[in-house]
């Protein structure tokens, strides 16, 4: 209990912190905490700065800016070839496929947990690297001095063109979709680690496991405290598992924060509701 309590506590710290300062890899492995409390973060922290390490050696002899060619193959040859790092489909149904500790021992994970591998060492080199909310599978972007790629960490690195990325908006939203720059924005480090989360939130109510989703939803809150959406999804599932009390205060802490004029009338009329319960 008392690392868990820890691992909050270093949760909220992070809330605070600006997203330029962000340490993606760090941050993962303590949410990984707060799901496991009983193993020992030391291990993983040590692996992640042996990947980083390793990529920089791979480009060591390198003189001047690195090519984006080579930048991509060190990250596909440490992280992919040398240790292993891919997606299987059986991942997609396994929820620990998203905490960052057991993706470590196993080799195996969502999208989102193997990029964050590659975020966390191309960005420890020094190198400009960011997450991308494509429909339908998270992807990662790079970017260098001689130009841009986004690749697939979950099928080992590989580069998708723009061909590639417009057959699978195709075949995600129909065939009059097209490629727009929003498809290629940069997604925060922040928005990559909710992301993470949300997969399990979503795993576990899918399980009818709301106290766990409730627990996980938390480790979101404590990361992204302005996210009103955040508050008022703690609201309604405090409100689902009874806890009247809490549900007030996390649905009057969403209006604080400010939502949008449908939402705000829906969120006081529930807010009235539960409060003539108290009475």
């Amino acid at each position: 209990m008392i690392d868990r309590l820890v691992s909050i506590t270093e949760l909220e710290a992070a809330g605070r912190t600006p997203e330029d300062e962000l340490d993606i890899g760090t941050v993962a492995l303590t949410l990984a905490a707060v799901a496991k409390p009983e193993a020992h973060q030391e291990p993983y922290r040590r692996h992640l700065k042996k990947l980083s390490a390793e990529v920089a050696a791979y480009v060591g002899g390198y003189h001047g800016p690195v090519p984006l060619s080579l930048r991509h193959e060190a990250l596909i040859q440490v992280i992919h070839k040398r240790y292993g790092y891919v997606g299987t489909d059986d991942c997609f149904d396994d929820i620990e496929a998203a905490n960052l500790m057991r993706v470590i021992d196993q080799r195996r994970g969502l999208p989102v947990a193997i990029g964050i591998l590659y975020l966390h060492a191309a960005r420890h080199v020094g190198w400009s690297a960011a997450g991308v909310d494509f429909p339908g599978r998270f992807l990662l972007r790079l970017d260098a001095e001689d130009g841009r790629i986004i690749f697939d960490a979950f099928e080992g690195g590989t580069t998708l063109t723009a061909p590639d990325l417009r057959r699978a908006l195709k075949a995600m939203e129909g065939p009059t979709a097209e490629l727009d720059p929003i498809h290629y924005r940069k997604a925060s480090s922040r928005d990559v680690l909710l992301r993470l989360q949300n997969n399990i939130k979503v795993r576990q109510l899918g399980a009818r496991q709301p106290s766990a989703a409730l627990k996980t939803l938390g480790t979101m809150v404590a990361l992204a405290p302005d996210h009103a959406e955040l508050w008022r999804e703690m609201g309604m599932l405090h409100t689902r598992l009874n806890q009247i009390p809490k549900a007030i205060a996390a649905l009057e802490e969403c209006l604080l924060l400010g939502v949008s004029e449908p939402i705000r009338y829906q969120t006081s009329a529930l807010l009235q509701k539960l409060r003539s319960r108290l009475h």
